[in-house]
Parts: C-alpha cells; structure tokens; sequence
C-alpha cells in the first residue's frame, strides 16, 4: 500500500498531462478535491482514534494490573482463610483435649473424694458401732447398779421394818 498524505493529493493535482480525448480536468480536480477533503478527515479520525486505542490500551492495561490484583487478593484471602480455619481447628482440637483432660481430673477428684468419704462414713459407723455398744454396756452396768441400790433399799427398808416391829415388840414386853 502506497501512504499518501493529503498534501501529496494536492501537489498532484497539476502534475497530470493534459491528453486528446482524456478525463475533464475540472473534475479530475473537483474529484480530488474531494479525496483530499476526505482524506484529510480520515487523517484526523485515523489521529484521534489512535489517541483513543492507547487510552483504552492503557486503561486495558490497567485493568488487567487490577485484574491480577484482585486475584492476587482473592488467592490471599483463600489462603489466609484457610490458614484461619486450620488454626481455629487446631485450636478448637487442643482446647477439647484440654477440656476432656480438666474433665477427666475432676472425675478422678471426684471418685477420689467420694472414696476417702465412704471410707470417713465408714469409720464413723464403725466408731457409732462402738460407741453404741460401750454406752449399752454402761447403761447395763448402771442399770445392774441401779437394780442393787434399789435391792439394798429394799433390804434396809425391810431391815428398817424388822427393826421397827422388833423395837415395838421389844418395848412392850
């Protein structure tokens, strides 16, 4: 392809030989005139869209720098969200085994108590046991003493008596 420039039309317009029975040269003329005119136009158009091709290469670029940005901060997003999970899971498992095992040794505080206190009820049935028995054996023997004491006041009541109806007896004979 040939690159014409308008200015390259325009100086050509005098540089066409003039031949018998040939184009009319006004409208050769006219005509490019005309290509100029529209040549000139596209020339501007061609200027201004190129201006416009390199601002949307520019804003394409941009985007595209975005673009891989926004993906760049999706992927850390998954990744730190990933991360996050896998640490909340891990701890989540300790603080269940840390629960299970603070679990675990109050259960065991627990059973120890209960033990250590049926073995106190124990000894203190035992002891009741005993204490009972002891106090039984004391009541008895009080009971026993009592039973004598009110056998040796019987006796020296009845002694009194004997000694009273010998004493009358005695006195009157």
């Amino acid at each position: 392809m040939i690159d014409l420039t308008p200015l390259d039309v325009r100086k050509k317009k005098g540089d066409f030989r003039r031949v018998m029975r040939g184009y009319d040269p006004e409208a050769v003329d006219n005509f490019l005139d005309e290509v100029v005119a529209r040549m000139e136009e596209l020339v501007r158009e061609n200027q201004a869209n190129t201006g416009k091709v390199a601002q949307m290469a520019e804003a394409i670029a941009d985007y595209r720098e975005r673009e891989r940005a926004m993906n760049d901060a999706l992927v850390s997003a998954q990744q730190l969200r990933e991360g996050m999970r896998e640490q909340a899971q891990r701890e989540a498992d300790l603080v269940l085994r840390e629960a299970r095992s603070e679990g675990e040794r109050i259960v065991s505080d627990a059973k120890r108590q209960v033990t250590f206190a049926l073995e106190a009820l124990r000894r203190v049935q035992g002891q009741r046991v005993r204490f009972l028995r002891l106090f039984r054996a004391l009541v008895e023997r009080q009971l026993g003493e009592i039973s004598e004491e009110e056998e040796r006041t019987a006796a020296l009541g009845r002694l009194d008596a004997e000694v009273d109806r010998a004493g009358i007896d005695d006195g009157e004979g």
